[in-house]
């Protein structure tokens, strides 16, 4: 086994007495972490240690995201968290046994869609809240200044979409929704779906937010198309939704893609070996444009602005 997920295990209080060859692994995906699940001689459990990235503590909170996922596993939306050192991002939860990695081909299944709507809702009625707030917005804006100090890579004409995104920031602003615990970076594959229940998993974004981000969010990620989209929103809201909901989730789609490209700018200066960022940004940004030039983007943006 590697020597820094034997010494990183046996550093955990749970492990305590136990040698390097009690443990067998399986590497997992993940894009800036290494993941993997554990297995412990004598021990019917599995577990998943999440070793961080290197680089991720620059724009990741770890106390704030313990509080997310603490909050969560006791809400029975997250994976039992067992252990967490917010100090180097270590953490450790329960395996959940029975559930598949979601990604966009299973979420063609609209029963997955619901059950997605629905653990978003008991998520955002959780009644307690995180310690940070997700504020995109100004997300953005420390993006560009940490990307600026870098003196790094953005793609082309990113700061004049994003005096186009302004509109929408105005819009959003003039009913401001209620902050509600929020996932805030649903990718598919952050969803395990055990056929009757869907966990949510990776709290490293978490934050307050308003709820119709996580839904405009996972659309994106998962590559919903219209069919999904309603049946997200009629489980979540258990039947149509209000039309201004539904304008903001719209809204967050593009949003998402305008943020994510910053993301993807930060791991091109980080020079994260996990995948092409630069591919990646270009991508996200390329499929913004796209969104804010469509006419369900312009129609819903008008019912924002009334």
């Amino acid at each position: 086994m590697s020597d820094d997920v034997t010494d990183t295990l046996l550093e955990i209080p749970l492990f305590k007495g136990r040698a390097a060859d009690h443990f067998s692994y399986e590497r997992l995906g993940g894009l800036t972490n290494r993941n993997f699940r554990i297995g412990v001689e004598g021990e019917k459990d599995s577990y998943m240690l999440r070793i961080a990235g290197e680089g991720t503590g620059e724009y990741i909170d770890r106390k704030a995201e313990e509080v997310c996922a603490r909050v969560t596993a006791k809400a029975g939306i997250n994976a039992e968290v067992l252990y967490f050192d917010a100090a180097n991002g270590v953490q450790l939860t329960r395996y959940i046994d029975g559930a598949v990695t979601m990604n966009s081909q299973l979420f063609k299944d609209l029963g997955a869609v619901a059950r997605a709507g629905q653990a978003f809702r008991k998520l955002h009625d959780c009644g307690e809240n995180f310690s940070t707030e997700f504020n995109i917005f100004t997300m953005m804006d420390e993006y560009l200044t940490m990307l600026r100090e870098k003196n790094a890579w953005i793609p082309d004409d990113y700061e004049k979409t994003q005096t186009q995104a302004e509109a929408v920031r105005a819009a959003l602003a003039r009913a401001p929704a209620p902050l509600v615990p929020c996932h805030c970076d649903p990718l598919a594959e952050n969803f395990l779906d055990t056929g009757a229940r869907m966990y949510v998993i990776d709290w490293e974004y978490s934050g307050n937010n308003d709820a119709m981000w996580d839904l405009g969010d996972l659309s994106v990620e998962a590559e919903f198309g219209p069919a999904q989209d309603k049946a997200l929103l009629e489980a979540y809201f258990d039947g149509p939704p209000p039309p201004d909901k539904h304008a903001r989730m719209v809204m967050y789609k593009a949003m998402c893609d305008l943020l994510w490209t910053l993301w993807g700018a930060i791991q091109v200066a980080n020079d994260n070996p996990a995948e092409n960022f630069t591919a990646y940004a270009e991508g996200r940004f390329e499929n913004c444009k796209k969104l804010m030039a469509s006419g369900d983007f312009k129609s819903q943006l008008a019912v924002l602005t009334g």
